[in-house]
């Protein structure tokens, strides 16, 4: 017994002295995990390397772990200014990181862990339908700011609820998963019009620009969720919705000048989910033997993809180490 509390004050210990992590680092894991998961995709389609999914789904694990130690370690140390963060309405939306990027990181440990894969998706699952309860009731209450309508708020019930479509299937099978996908297409439908309502009276400052990539996220990966369902054919709806996320795709890259007017920071993570969903959508499309334009830009984005994602991952090595070099006072 003695030795067992031993190591329970070592780990208590060394979760005190990892580095305090906010939540929106959580970010990276969604972005890892999505393009690791379109690389399988590849593998299966094109015959793609496999062992270079797994190893990026591996870091998205890495990831995973290393933010959650360190968010542990901000209530541990910073317990006012965490809990400050979910108390914001500018901020608590992004709450919805922790349930799905645990529901991400139990995608990626599937092929290898199945058991711990599973119960990582389901605490994932419940957790994703507590913060979208938690995020409905807010909205309701009112007393919302202008500058509190942001595109973050499509995080909790939307991108969520179609992460959480996914898991649910993979958990229980399609007749769970349905209920989820129908709460994320209403809640998309009903939330982005409030957003783009915002954006078009009101400009976003600089820090926040990066958020603006959170829109391409729903369409792209509701096309994946919608898959994922079983019997459920690539029909006109689900092409409909992918040409939409093209077009948000579009939009975000003709904002590019005017999105890098901020340094970069560890927001641009926000971008990769929907990046590594375009693809993601369109193999699947491959997949169930969809013929037309989709096939034929699978591979752009496919590349695409891998570029954006790489100069994201990799600015954001370089920024770590030079914080490394030059701390702050």
């Amino acid at each position: 017994m003695i030795e067992g509390r031993g190591r329970v004050m070592a780990f208590a210990g060394w979760i005190r002295r990892a580095p305090a992590v906010p939540v929106t680092y959580l970010g990276a894991v969604l972005g890892l995990g999505g393009l690791g998961n379109a690389w399988r995709a590849a593998h299966r389609v094109w015959d793609a390397p496999s062992i270079v999914g797994e190893g990026i789904c591996l870091a998205a694990l890495v990831v995973w772990s290393a933010c959650g130690i360190g968010f542990v370690r901000s209530w541990v140390s910073k317990s006012e200014t965490a809990r400050g963060d979910f108390r914001d309405p500018a901020r608590a939306p992004f709450a919805a990181l922790l349930p799905m990027s645990t529901m991400v990181a139990g995608f990626a440990l599937k092929p290898h862990a199945p058991m711990v894969s599973a119960i990582l998706v389901g605490l994932g699952l419940g957790g994703q339908v507590l913060i979208g309860i938690q995020a409905t009731a807010s909205l309701w209450r009112g007393g919302r700011g202008g500058d509190a309508v942001t595109p973050i708020l499509l995080m909790p019930t939307v991108g969520g609820f179609f992460v959480g479509t996914i898991a649910a299937v993979q958990v229980v099978g399609p007749s769970l998963g349905i209920l989820f996908f129908g709460a994320g297409l209403i809640s998309w439908t009903v939330t982005e019009s409030v957003v783009l309502h915002r954006l078009a009276n009101r400009t976003l400052p600089p820090a926040l620009r990066a958020t603006l990539g959170i829109h391409l996220t729903p369409p792209a990966i509701a096309c994946v969720a919608y898959l994922e369902l079983g019997d459920l054919s690539p029909d006109r709806f689900v092409q409909g919705v992918f040409g939409y996320a093209l077009l948000q795709g579009a939009v975000i890259l003709r904002l590019v000048p005017w999105l890098r007017e901020q340094p970069f920071s560890h927001r641009a993570w926000a971008h990769t989910f929907g990046i590594a969903a375009l693809p993601m959508a369109a193999l699947r499309f491959v997949e169930l033997g969809q013929e037309g334009p989709i096939p034929m830009l699978a591979p752009l984005l496919f590349v695409g993809a891998n570029l954006a994602i790489g100069w994201i991952a990799l600015r954001s090595v370089l920024l770590v180490v030079d914080r490394m070099r030059h701390p702050r006072a």
